[in-house]
């Protein structure tokens, strides 16, 4: 179909990883131009130059950052729509690339908030999230290779003992040398690897440490509260961004998903699981922190007080509610902290 240029149109595209498939809609919502384009920077260029200073409409997806920034450095308004909240192209019984695309248009023409858009990073908030998310991965890496060569063992009638994932390897070679060198070497190459992970993750973490310290020290405010340490505060500097575009400081729960869904219609209320939106690792990092302050070395504190006072109330899920409850706590205080510059006062367990 011929392509004409309008400052008028709106171009949807389905992101893909090789492909993406690009609908745009005149002033009038008439398609004027349907293709599938190739996934390259070149490729993004001609559109650009068939739709000047268009609104360009995409879902999130892993190259949504990237392609966002670059089409508003050729002049470009971008959304980027919350899948989670596109129900309208999800529950299509006649779902494809193209008519995914034709929707985004359609849906941003009729009223942008209809695609619910999200803002991206920058790209230096991206790269430095780089050394944390590798960290991450190779920490997960770890677990499974331990895994692994723990039950392996186990069939064998060896039991080892659980000692810090990071001492793992030490002490099976340790355990295994005097009783069951065979066995040792076997499982040596195993214990090499864990070697190379530790040694890489530990460099991580003080390329993690230093970045902190040199280019964020706002996270110097956040890590006087407990639970809190380099790796959270660094990424949750990162993933909030300015944190001034929350207009109340509680929203932020509702951004990490840490507050209930809610199915409300005429008297039934129904009490449902918290959302799980946002920030994934962000969330896990939170509940993780939550879990410390609840657990038996968290400082007897008021935040702690009212955890197990919410976790005594009793009933289904009672323990996992008050972790989620000072999960979201924990973003509520880091995000004052951080929008005012100022240090974390621990209140003491009223007496």
């Amino acid at each position: 179909m011929k392509t004409k240029s309008s400052s008028t149109t709106t171009p949807g595209i389905d992101l893909g990883d090789r492909k993406r498939a690009v609908c745009a809609l005149d002033a009038c919502g008439e398609i004027i131009a349907e293709q599938s384009i190739p996934n390259t920077r070149e490729s993004l260029t001609k559109l650009s130059a068939s739709h000047p200073q268009a609104l360009v409409v995409m879902e999130v997806e892993m190259n949504s950052p990237w392609v966002s920034r670059f089409l508003e450095g050729l002049d470009h308004r971008v959304l980027v729509a919350n899948p989670r909240k596109l129900s309208a192209i999800y529950s299509n019984d006649h779902k494809c690339d193209r008519r995914d695309a034709e929707m985004l248009a359609r849906l941003a023409r009729a009223d942008e908030k209809l695609v619910h858009p999200i803002t991206h990073g920058t790209e230096r908030a991206q790269r430095d999230l780089l050394q944390i998310k590798l960290r991450d991965n190779l920490v997960r890496q770890r677990v499974d290779v331990i895994s692994a060569g723990r039950f392996t063992l186990k069939s064998m009638g060896i039991r080892l003992r659980s000692p810090k994932t990071s001492c793992f390897a030490r002490h099976a070679r340790r355990e295994l040398e005097t009783d069951f060198p065979g066995t040792l070497a076997l499982i040596d190459p195993s214990l090499a690897v864990l070697d190379a992970m530790t040694a890489q993750i530990r460099e991580l973490e003080r390329a993690i440490e230093k970045l902190a310290m040199e280019s964020y020290p706002q996270c110097a405010h956040l890590q006087g509260i407990t639970g809190v340490g380099t790796i959270t505060s660094l990424t949750f500097v990162l993933t909030i961004g300015d944190p001034k575009r929350f207009s109340r400081s509680r929203d932020v729960g509702a951004y990490l998903g840490l507050v209930p869904k809610r199915d409300q219609s005429g008297d039934t209320d129904k009490q449902l699981r918290i959302s799980k939106a946002g920030n994934a690792y962000l969330r896990r990092l939170l509940v993780s922190a939550a879990r410390y302050v609840l657990g038996p070395f968290g400082p007897d504190c008021e935040l702690k007080r009212h955890g197990m006072r919410l976790a005594e109330r009793g009933g289904k899920r009672a323990k996992k509610k008050a972790v989620v409850a000072i999960a979201r706590k924990l973003a509520v205080i880091m995000l004052a902290l951080l929008r005012d510059g100022a240090d974390y006062r621990e209140e003491p367990a009223a007496a």
